[in-house]
């Protein structure tokens, strides 16, 4: 009889103090979170756009540069009359972006971190940090080696003609590289935080390395502005580089975890 008592006056266990710190939300917050977090970086933007619009020539002649080497009178071209307000519109945008990376990362932090226990949302200030810099690693890369060997290429391949670029689709190509190596360099802190959470582990990801560096050229042959095998190089061999570092910070990250657990 006292044991029946004492199983009914025990009282259910209370999870974890961690596990009551994770968020739950439906798919409906959820998507309102989305939305919220959206118009956040949609104002983030908009701001930096402004922001750029008045100091868009000196933003269009640091982007010229890679190119204006090449040219005969170090100079772009436009063929209609609006060309000229479109370009600087673009060039306007190109610097919101850049300067307002910190924003955006923030807020992709805070769409994630109600799904976090609270020993995870203090990763927050490293997150942004490393996100922040390999983002502008990756657009200087671009702007600095990637850009100039491109172009340089191209126009010396074609050295028999004289070269007339038109500024418009020149920034649109220049808009998508510089993006697009920001992006392709957050690549450490995207594998690092699945490595985290369990998602992805190093040994998985050596074990299928042969399969990410296929998918990682044909991806460079979609990005790249040309299809020629010099370009796919410039393109994939970075990424191939970025994804072996990553398999390195997942290890790194499994050992800590061990060490943190048998400790």
């Amino acid at each position: 009889m006292s044991d029946v008592s004492a199983k009914l006056e025990k009282k259910p266990e209370l999870p974890e103090p961690e596990e009551q710190e994770s968020g739950k939300m439906s798919f409906l917050e959820h998507l309102d979170e989305l939305r919220k977090r959206l118009l956040h970086v949609a104002a983030y933007l908009f701001g930096g756009f402004i922001l750029c619009l008045f100091f868009h020539k000196e933003i269009f002649n640091f982007i010229s540069v890679p190119i204006a080497e090449y040219l005969p009178n170090k100079q772009l071209i436009i063929t209609k009359v609006q060309s000229g307000f479109v370009l600087y519109m673009k060039v306007a945008f190109l610097g919101g972006v850049f300067i307002t990376i910190p924003g955006t990362l923030y807020e992709v932090w805070k769409f994630i971190a109600p799904g976090l226990y609270q020993k995870e949302k203090k990763y927050v200030v490293p997150f942004l940090f490393t996100s922040v810099i390999l983002f502008l690693m990756g657009g200087a890369f671009c702007y600095y080696f990637v850009l100039p060997t491109t172009f340089g290429w191209l126009l010396n391949f074609a050295s028999a003609f004289t070269p007339m670029i038109d500024a418009i689709p020149y920034f649109d190509i220049v808009i998508m590289m510089l993006i697009g190596f920001g992006c392709i360099f957050e690549m450490p802190v995207v594998i690092a935080f699945l490595s985290m959470f369990g998602l992805v582990s190093s040994k998985f990801l050596l074990k299928n390395l042969k399969y990410a560096i296929l998918i990682l050229v044909i991806i460079a042959a979609l990005l790249s502005p040309t299809g020629d095998p010099i370009n796919l190089a410039i393109w994939s061999l970075p990424m191939i580089l970025l994804f072996i570092v990553s398999i390195g910070v997942a290890y790194m990250i499994e050992r800590f975890k061990k060490k943190k657990e048998s400790a």
